[in-house]
């Protein structure tokens, strides 16, 4: 029977319906190892958390066992590489926020995006990558204050899709506290093979996020409904010594079935965890 103690878990399918402090209970209950809490009105969100309902998250999740991995956010209103001198401050507004609120539940990491393109016109690679280095500038201190990690995510839709790409903009940036979450639905997505850019990043690994997809419509589906290579993976996190607990981030509209049939059949391929390193 699978240990699902070995898995963290990311509570994007549960934002529309179930708060943080629910879903840390219904996760603990199901036996994971680990969460990792999406930002979202009515879920996670900082305006609507004081001081002592954030402090209620942190307990839980304490008593339960259920360490929170990292937060995380959709991305999808926010951009830190916006044209716009004003969309760039809203976005690190609220990452700032998200940043204190993280903190305060004891995340030791937030999942943060390089910003987007505009898909028909894109401003050149440079004028991005300043941008993004500038975010990085104004969120850095606020991170450390908060003692939370930046993790860089590579995710299709941002103007630096792929681990080679990711990297070489944070090795311009040239602080090393800054690291990566791998996400291996995004890389096959974009026809990056996830087993070299595992190792493209490691250096900087903090986290790997695993679900399915195929490569015509984008997904983030349970294991087994699309046409991601998992088992390339556990030897390249052998093989680069990486030993933290995998997240699955599925999207269905039953999630509890579908992350657990998940979790069986990434275990059923030599997903592990070292609890020493956990």
């Amino acid at each position: 029977m699978t240990d699902p103690g070995i898995f963290a878990v990311n509570t994007y399918a549960y934002t529309l319906d179930r708060t943080a402090l629910d879903c840390v209970n219904r996760l603990a209950d199901q036996g994971y190892g680990g969460v990792e809490l999406m930002m979202h009105p009515g879920h996670l969100w900082p305006a609507e958390l004081d001081a002592g309902a954030r402090r209620a998250i942190r307990r839980a999740c304490e008593a339960r066992g259920l360490p929170v991995v990292a937060t995380n956010m959709p991305n999808v209103d926010i951009n830190v590489a916006a044209a716009s001198a004003e969309m760039r401050d809203y976005s690190l507004g609220l990452l700032t926020e998200f940043l204190r609120l993280s903190g305060d539940i004891g995340a030791p990491a937030i999942v943060v995006g390089p910003g987007k393109a505009n898909p028909l016109f894109p401003a050149p690679r440079a004028v991005l990558t300043d941008r993004f280095h500038a975010a990085l500038d104004r969120l850095g201190p606020v991170a450390e204050a908060a003692g939370v990690r930046l993790l860089l995510e590579n995710m299709p839709f941002a103007f630096l899709p792929d681990a080679p790409g990711m990297m070489a903009a944070l090795d311009a940036y040239g602080d090393p506290r800054i690291g990566v979450i791998y996400d291996v639905a995004n890389a096959h997505f974009i026809g990056e093979d996830p087993a070299e850019g595992l190792r493209t990043v490691s250096p900087r690994l903090g986290l790997v996020h695993v679900s399915d997809t195929g490569r015509a419509v984008y997904r983030h589906d349970p294991v087994g409904r699309g046409d991601v290579p998992f088992a390339a993976v556990p030897p390249v996190l052998a093989e680069i010594g990486h030993r933290g607990r995998t997240v699955i981030e599925v999207i269905s509209p039953d999630p509890d079935a579908d992350i657990r049939d998940s979790a069986a059949r990434l275990a059923a391929l030599g997903y592990r965890w070292e609890p020493d390193h956990g």
